[in-house]
């Protein structure tokens, strides 16, 4: 009879009759009645009355029964810590028991129970089994070692465990070995400062060596510490590469996936002329198709891989296009992510093979994958530029059919294929007009007004249809009315005597009626430009476009690198890095691949691409909004702050001269100049080149004192101090209230404390703790309160701060949280510290790397400010927040207003850039606008926060 009668009973009074059983003499009585608690308790039953007559039935040579009564004992080890000490004698004596399989179940049950009380007496028994000379139970030490750090981590280091785990790694077993990685890569995941995994290419050749011979978790546990190592030369990369390839042949997934990260991070390190890295290619892409023969959901894993891999070395799976066509019994996501490596592949070899099956999948019946496969053919003729005939006329084709949701994919494609060849395809507009009545979707309905209004001279009716969009403007979404309101004033310009009217109902419409300010501001901008000067309005709104790029969705360099190195995770699934989706501590250490060897060829290099920009040769395509501030800072930079200027190839822009035609050397000499009021004479190597008017004019000392041209970091008279608040009420603290504020002079961080005694007893023993907190701040000394606090006194104290604590972030990010301890009591209080005493004083940017940063950072990450009655002027602002550790890298007057560009960084090393634009001279006029760029945005509203409370105090 099978084990299932146990969970049949539900007798009443069971638990007497089970203790009677459990106490019985008879040994198969026992074994029977240890069966009935676990099922029992399987169920859900309370059954830890039962704890002392289990634990009784230990004492036992059936190995059966000592399973049982050890898998109760890790259930209700937590919930009786006190019974369960009895049973430590006997793991003691099961971990010296000649069988080696009940010595390994003690270590394991033992790892298992986490009672704090318990686990110093397991140190001696675990010690034991970890040099026992059976390795199925040194293995499971390893394992125990792991777990027991998980519950007290002092206690497995002070026990000197982690060296004996070191010593492991060299064991002769390769599954004890295994297990030992797994374990330190587990304790080193926790506490990523600690150097547990110190591979050196001794333990790393051992590794190898155990790699052949262990199961398949152990073989990923070695490779996943493989791919951490980083070898000492090409070299040495490629004797692991060689070692590791035949993993690629194994029949587990994740095996392969390993083995694969291992051979992507260390061919960064291999020459592309080298025969190795061909077959290593070669070798690569069988493995890869084999994962896409299993069931969907390991396909779709493989694919999310495969989709990294394929942006990082398109090479390797460039001839394997075939196996990512769709099958139509495929799952859909399996579907959409083939069709994005189709694309990513697709060459002029491959073209006409790809466009046959993007046709075919256009006339499926799946919504969704129809609308992908026609974006699909729109990317392609971007990408492949043979192609982009045969890709517009499959797209015409497709819209004959009129079916309603291709027609719109088809319309949004075709306008970023007019953007990327213009005048070629123009032909395909009449056929576009004839479905305008059909698009109902905001994307395609702004595509055809954007074609419309970019070849209104080609399209005789272009106002009547425009006009028809117009009469449900305020029904359209937000990006259908911006694009009908270029498009009208496109038409304008190019039409004006027959659109006037129309243009000025869209305007009206634009800026009267609406309550959406993007499209308010655009219609003012638009009326304004038109009003003033039709001229310069031609010039700005039919500007010739740049061409458009063909790759949108790579993901960006160094996010690719990182990911690189999470094949075969869920940050490679999701494509985000483990810190965007792991809460706490674990996972959030920064891997990146190793450099590229001196021997690979320079033109791949990521060290000589230019900033911001990925390698090898970039078409022409949309500047970023920085290029703007380019022209700004080109026209009001004096000599470098220090040291020579940059070599041109360290930071390339393009090729203008960013430094406005050596205007180092039309500043003269600096060791003259500093301080003067006048600058040198203009040398003559440079007298020829055209400079701004200007700067050949004096040029005030306060302009020398801004750059701070004598050293590059201002003489600070120290920075901007809060008046003291209280921060803990003596209500709340029984009778100890304590107020503060923060400084920072001479690079140093204090908290200012004033205690105040208004308790009847003397007060001593003071003591101050912080919690972990966004920037690290921690106490760098004790809290010394020198004399007992009497009753009525108060005493004021600085503590010093450093800002090498524990980081945990915050919210709001500037939250303290501490805790005051005296010989009354324990006290909590939090407070919110300005974020300008984590201004460092080396926050000046030079000025060619702010220009290189302003443009590397996206748009998206820039926040604007208004700073309100500021009545200051320019040189007075720029003291004041210097003097905070805000630094000013250049300043130009842009149609009557001052444009201060300052940098600053925080004490973790994040730069934030500014453009503070000021109204000079004109008291009435006290707002300050400002723009913060950020890699890290969060911070920026605290920033904005610090100028204000910097400029108006």
């Amino acid at each position: 009879m099978t084990d299932s009668k146990y969970f049949t009973t539900t007798k009443k009074g069971e638990i007497f009759e089970l203790k009677a059983e459990l106490n019985s003499d008879k040994k198969e009585k026992k074994k029977e009645a240890v069966k009935k608690v676990i099922a029992s308790m399987t169920v859900g039953k309370d059954v830890s009355a039962l704890f002392p007559d289990v634990v009784n039935c230990m004492q036992t040579d059936n190995l059966e029964l000592k399973k049982l009564v050890y898998l109760y004992l890790m259930n209700y080890a937590k919930s009786q810590p006190d019974m369960a000490i009895m049973a430590v004698n006997t793991f003691v004596k099961d971990c010296e028991d000649p069988n080696p399989l009940i010595r390994a179940l003690a270590v394991r049950t033992m790892g298992c129970i986490r009672v704090d009380k318990i686990t110093e007496y397991l140190c001696e028994p675990l010690r034991k089994c970890l040099k026992d000379e059976d390795p199925y139970v040194r293995k499971t030490a390893a394992v125990c070692v792991a777990k027991l750090h998980d519950i007290n981590a002092q206690l497995v280091e002070d026990q000197g465990f982690l060296d004996t785990l070191k010593d492991l790694i060299s064991d002769s077993n390769p599954m004890v070995v295994a297990n030992a990685v797994a374990a330190l890569s587990e304790i080193a995941e926790s506490h990523p400062s600690s150097n547990l995994l110190d591979l050196n290419p001794q333990s790393i050749n051992k590794l190898l060596t155990a790699l052949n011979e262990c199961t398949e978790w152990g073989q990923i546990f070695i490779l996943d510490c493989l791919a951490n190592y980083m070898p000492k030369d090409d070299r040495e990369a490629q004797s692991i590469c060689e070692r590791v390839t035949p993993r690629l042949s194994h029949a587990n997934s994740a095996v392969v996936l390993s083995a694969v990260k291992v051979l992507m991070k260390f061919m960064e390190m291999l020459s592309k002329d080298l025969d190795y890295y061909a077959t290593l290619l070669k070798k690569l892409a069988p493995p890869l198709v084999t994962l896409l023969s299993a069931e969907p959901e390991l396909q779709y894993v493989a694919l999310r891989n495969i989709n990294l891999i394929v942006q990082k070395r398109p090479e390797i799976l460039k001839h394997e296009m075939k196996v990512f066509f769709v099958k139509y019994n495929d799952p859909i996501y399996v579907k959409l992510e083939k069709l994005d490596i189709m694309i990513r592949l697709a060459s002029q070899a491959n073209i006409a093979q790809v466009l046959a099956e993007l046709k075919e999948y256009a006339t499926e019946v799946d919504v969704d994958f129809v609308r992908k496969a026609v974006r699909a053919i729109g990317r392609c003729a971007i990408k492949v530029e043979q192609s982009a005939e045969r890709c517009v006329s499959t797209l015409l084709d497709l819209i004959q059919t009129k079916v309603n949701y291709v027609v719109q994919e088809a319309i949004v494609v075709i306008k970023d294929i007019f953007r990327k060849y213009p005048n070629k395809y123009e032909s395909v507009i009449a056929t576009l007009c004839e479905n305008l009545d059909s698009l109902d979707e905001p994307e395609a309905r702004a595509a055809m007004i954007w074609i419309v209004g970019e070849y209104a001279e080609r399209i005789d009716n272009a106002d009547e249809l425009l006009e028809s969009f117009l009469e449900g403007f305020h029904d359209e979404s937000t990006q259908v009315q911006l694009q009908l309101l270029t498009a009208i004033v496109k038409l304008f310009l190019k039409k004006p005597t027959e659109t006037q009217e129309l243009v000025q109902q869209v305007l009206s419409l634009a800026t009267q009626d609406s309550d959406n300010p993007d499209l308010r501001d655009r219609g003012y901008i638009y009326w304004r430009l038109l009003s003033t000067d039709p001229v310069a309005a031609k010039e700005v709104v039919l500007a010739e476009k740049p061409l458009i790029s063909e790759e949108t969705d790579l993901i960006e360099p160094t996010l690719l690198d990182e990911l690189i190195c999470y094949i075969g995770t869920l940050a490679s699934v999701y494509h985000k890095p483990p810190n965007a989706f792991v809460e706490g501590g674990r996972g959030v250490v920064h891997k990146s691949l190793p450099p590229r060897t001196a021997s690979s060829e320079s033109t791949e290099s990521p060290e000589t691409a230019p900033a911001g920009a990925p390698a090898g040769d970039q078409p022409d395509v949309i500047p970023a909004q920085g290029d703007l501030l380019g022209d700004l800072l080109n026209l009001d930079l004096g000599p470098p702050v220090s040291g020579p200027p940059l070599a041109a190839s360290s930071v390339q822009m393009g090729a203008v001269d960013l430094l406005g035609g050596g205007l180092d050397s039309l500043m003269g000499d600096e060791s003259e100049g500093i301080g003067d009021s006048n600058f040198g004479a203009p040398s003559a190597s440079v007298a020829a080149a055209p400079a701004p008017a200007r700067l050949g004019a004096p040029i005030s000392s306060g302009l020398s004192d801004l750059f701070d041209l004598t050293s590059g970091v201002g003489t600070l008279s120290g920075s901007y101090v809060a008046p003291k608040a209280v921060w803990l009420p003596a209500m709340k603290a029984k009778g100890l209230e304590i107020s503060g504020t923060f400084t920072r002079q001479a690079g140093s961080i204090s908290m200012d404390l004033q205690l105040t005694n208004k308790a009847l007893q003397v007060m001593t023993d003071f003591a101050i703790q912080f919690n972990r907190n966004s920037f690290g701040l921690a106490p760098a000394a004790p809290l010394q309160v020198h004399v007992p606090l009497s009753p009525n006194q108060t005493v004021e104290i600085s503590l010093p701060l450093n800002t090498v604590g524990s980081v945990l972030k915050m919210e709001p990010l500037n939250n303290l949280q501490v805790a005051v301890k005296n010989n009354i009591d324990v006290f909590y209080f939090s407070t919110l510290y300005p974020l300008h005493v984590l201004f460092v004083e080396d926050g000046k940017m030079d000025r060619q790397m702010f220009l290189a940063t302003w443009k590397d950072i996206a748009n998206e990450n820039e926040a604007q400010f208004q700073i309100r009655d500021c009545p200051l002027n320019t040189e007075a602002a720029s003291n004041k927040l210097q003097s905070s550790n805000i630094f000013t890298v250049a300043k130009r007057n842009v149609e009557g207003q001052d444009m201060l560009y300052q940098s600053l960084k925080l004490t973790n090393g994040i730069w934030v850039l500014a453009e503070l634009r000021i109204q000079p001279g004109n008291p009435s006029f006290t707002v300050l606008q400002l723009s913060l760029k950020c890699r890290a945005p969060e911070v920026s509203q605290h920033v904005y926060q610090a100028y204000e409370t910097i400029l108006k105090n």
